[in-house]
């Protein structure tokens, strides 16, 4: 295992935290459970866990961070709360809801297309992967395989991963949720943006020419 003990420790009890909202706010387990796509997508959120088990993800601020940017990793924390519960919660009151069990399958589909978007560049960075907004040590700078042409591809996971749980509970609000995560996303990507390019100046700004920043296409 690479995780701290203690990051290790906070990704399973978030895991399962956030999984026992959605428990909650759809009635019960027999609720929950009585939908094939939400059995995968709790399965799913369990694999995804034990994967980041073997990341060497961190919270170091190596040698130069924005500290400005700390409000979004509250930001994050409230807006993932709020999802956990709410879109199942309107699920099971029917508010705002849209399509049937194939509506639920897609959205388990993009939610493990997210996990996997999200887990990868984990990998491929090591170290460097830090909650922070930091240069960590030795850094340089990726801009092949997963990064070819993207620049974020684990903020692009994130994108997926909530549009995919908003859908696997039919749930529009779960939709706006998702969208709200693009506040925190985008001015996390500007601040890293940011520091990167004053750690590696001009073959930062290459890389940025020839890239996208966050949806291939689009931005």
């Amino acid at each position: 295992m690479k995780i701290s003990a203690r990051l290790a420790v906070l990704a399973v009890v978030s895991s399962l935290a956030y999984l026992g909202l959605a428990v909650w706010g759809l009635g019960g387990f027999a609720a929950f459970f009585s939908h094939g796509a939400l059995v995968v997508t709790a399965l799913a959120t369990l694999a995804m866990t034990v994967a980041s088990l073997f990341t060497e993800v961190n919270l170091s601020s190596g040698e130069r961070e924005d500290r400005d940017n700390r409000w979004v990793i509250p930001a994050f924390g409230i807006i993932g709360v709020v999802s956990g519960y709410l879109p199942a919660y309107t699920d099971r009151i029917d508010f705002w809801t849209f399509g049937g069990e194939g509506v639920r399958w897609l959205g388990a589909v993009l939610f493990i297309i997210g996990g996997a978007l999200r887990l990868w560049p984990v990998f491929v960075l090591g170290k460097r992967f830090s909650g922070l907004v930091a240069i960590q040590p030795g850094h340089q700078l990726v801009t092949e395989g997963i990064y070819h042409r993207l620049r974020n591809p684990s903020y692009l996971g994130v994108l997926v991963l909530a549009v995919g749980w908003a859908l696997v509970f039919r749930s529009g609000v779960g939709l706006v949720l998702a969208a709200l995560t693009l506040i925190p996303l985008i001015a996390r990507i500007h601040s890293e943006e940011a520091l990167l390019r004053g750690q590696f100046g001009a073959q930062y700004e290459a890389y940025c020419a020839r890239s996208w920043r966050l949806i291939p296409g689009v931005y």
